[in-house]
């Protein structure tokens, strides 16, 4: 188990089994030491968290949102690294959209919950750039979705 994973379990984090896509595209892509991680969704086993923040989901769930795409992220990192989480070098950024009602402003509150386990897993490796940006339909319905650009050694 790597030292990443161990962090993880210790906050009683255990990583699913990757996300496959559900259209035209692959979950990842390495272009030299990068690695591009597409979109994951706030999806877990009971089916994730749907719906509009500032709406119908508050700011506590949406931010429980966050951090379930973060492990979603967190999965596809590990498929990508050959079940070695130990390889990334720096998640370099992350790119959060939440599905928002129309006077809803709290969006980076809200993408701090992907930011804050990224940082919680990797330490300092976890710290990245990052973008925040509301919507007004997010794919199936899911109230949040994070992308990750990540360096690995």
């Amino acid at each position: 188990m790597s030292q990443v994973e161990q962090r993880l379990a210790s906050l009683g984090i255990v990583l699913p089994q990757p996300v496959a896509p559900v259209a035209n595209y692959v979950p990842f892509v390495r272009a030299g030491s990068l690695i591009h991680i597409s979109g994951q969704v706030s999806l877990d086993a009971q089916g994730g968290i749907r719906g509009t923040v500032g709406a119908d989901v508050d700011l506590e769930t949406a931010q429980a949102a966050a951090r379930l795409c973060g492990i979603n992220l967190l999965a596809q990192m590990k498929a990508a690294t050959d079940g070695d989480l130990d390889r990334i070098k720096q998640v370099v950024k992350l790119g959060g959209f939440a599905q928002v009602a129309a006077d809803f402003i709290e969006i980076p509150k809200v993408i701090n919950g992907c930011s804050d386990l990224m940082v919680a897993a990797f330490g300092d490796r976890g710290r990245h750039a990052r973008s925040a940006v509301g919507v007004y339909k997010l794919p199936l319905g899911f109230a949040v979705e994070v992308d990750a650009v990540v360096e690995v050694f």
